[in-house]
């Protein structure tokens, strides 16, 4: 359900639920050293991670696509999902729920889990470890501008943000705005615009 203030869970997270193991904590500082010394760029990070992940989220980057195409899909994809999904002959029938949020050119939605890390595997594979991390799941619901800027999204202060609180029985996954000018290239090619974070909400598609 969406949020600005609050999350759907009856308890708030425990955000010293998971202790960092000693290479998570290494791996963050050697990232925070990096970013300081201005070897590399959190944007530039995220996108390598996008690059790593793509592959795992390809199924949900065509849906995507597909639905960005086709107006008759999207409608149906956004009114029910796993029907939609199902039509395009995968089976989903044991998935948990799946709600399909569409940004729009006023409104940015994001996704978080605030217990654990309740994520759309099968349409965007494993989540990443930032989605598990205490802090994201925090802070997102807290103060999703501030987060997204700390991804290098930048939103305008005109644009509402939604927060979708996932659950073991509920997921959520957004359907980003279509890049301008994009509109008319092939489905597989604009799946490659696609990125895992702009499905969670952290991001947006490529640029053409």
């Amino acid at each position: 359900m969406p949020t600005e203030h609050s999350h759907g869970h009856p308890t708030d997270p425990d955000i010293d639920a998971h202790a960092l193991s000693e290479g998570q904590i290494l791996e963050m500082a050697l990232r925070e050293l990096l970013i300081e010394k201005g070897v590399v760029t959190q944007p530039e990070l995220n996108e390598q991670m996008n690059r790593t992940a793509s592959q795992s989220a390809s199924f949900g980057a065509s849906v995507i696509a597909r639905a960005w195409k086709d107006e008759e899909f999207k409608r149906i994809l956004l009114n029910n999902p796993k029907a939609a999904i199902t039509d395009l002959g995968y089976d989903v029938s044991q998935m948990p729920d799946l709600v399909i949020v569409e940004n729009k050119s006023q409104i940015h939605n994001v996704v978080v889990c605030t217990l654990c890390s309740c994520y759309p595997r099968y349409m965007l594979g494993p989540p990443p470890e930032w989605y598990r991390s205490a802090a994201y799941r925090a802070r997102i619901v807290r103060d999703p501008r501030e987060v997204l800027l700390e991804f290098g999204l930048k939103l305008p202060p005109d644009i509402k943000i939604r927060v979708y609180d996932s659950t073991a029985d509920l997921r959520y996954m957004v359907m980003p705005l279509c890049p301008q000018g994009a509109e008319s290239m092939p489905i597989d090619k604009l799946a490659a615009l696609v990125t895992r974070d702009s499905m969670i909400g952290v991001g947006t598609p490529r640029l053409l």
